[in-house]
């Protein structure tokens, strides 16, 4: 029997297996009121969280994946439960033709994809580093969190200002200081929930979890 055949069998039923399970936690929280948080204009999320696990565990592809599966589930909740900003979030709900719908397809996948392809390649620098554990999972859980809302935020404002200015009912010139206010304030405590999230979630993950799907094994 080919042994090298064998083990790259198992990694690879090992490996699809636990990006189904990520998935289906993705799917799960987007899908509850603990993964989309409805506030007044836009909704915060704790989705990211197991998309950056996922990058943490399988490594840079998985997260991505992840994140694209968080985009997609994002889209279909602005689609069918919109808010004031889901034009930025929902092809379906472009206000600008087909020009918006492709930026809201950036914004919703695009940018939740970064989340996952950041945090996995965060997660293989800092132990190439020799970081321990402890020291790497807060700071991968805080920066790919920060990655999800600047990536966001930055690309509403890149693409969106004017509508986002009419849909707030604010002159242009208020834009950006809106935008700011949200990256330090709502993205900023939901920066510091992953942190905690991924340090206590992530440490047991790591403990239990067979290192023939962790990401980082097969690029160290």
């Amino acid at each position: 029997m080919n042994i090298m055949k064998t083990t790259g069998k198992k990694y690879d039923a090992h490996y699809m297996t636990g990006l189904a399970l990520m998935s289906a936690i993705v799917i799960l929280l987007a899908s509850t009121p603990l993964g989309m948080i409805q506030l007044p204009v836009i909704k915060a999320t704790t989705t990211h969280i197991p998309v950056i696990l996922g990058a943490i565990l399988m490594g840079p592809l998985a997260g991505c994946i992840l994140g694209g599966v968080f985009g997609i589930c994002s889209v279909i909740s602005n689609t069918f439960t919109p808010t004031l900003l889901s034009f930025a979030f929902s092809p379906f709900m472009s206000v600008t033709g087909l020009s918006g719908a492709l930026k809201a397809l950036w914004i919703a996948v695009g940018c939740r994809v970064m989340i996952g392809l950041v945090s996995g390649w965060l997660w293989i620098g800092l132990k190439k580093l020799k970081f321990n554990d402890m020291a790497a999972l807060p700071i991968v859980g805080f920066i790919g969190s920060m990655t999800n809302t600047v990536c966001v935020m930055g690309s509403i404002y890149i693409l969106f200002a004017q509508q986002y200015a009419e849909a707030r009912q604010v002159a242009m010139s208020a834009v950006f200081g809106m935008i700011m206010g949200t990256v330090t304030g709502a993205g900023v405590m939901e920066a510091l929930a992953a942190l905690v999230l991924v340090t206590a979630i992530g440490k047991a993950l790591l403990r239990f979890t067979p290192a023939v799907i962790r990401g980082f094994s097969r690029a160290a």
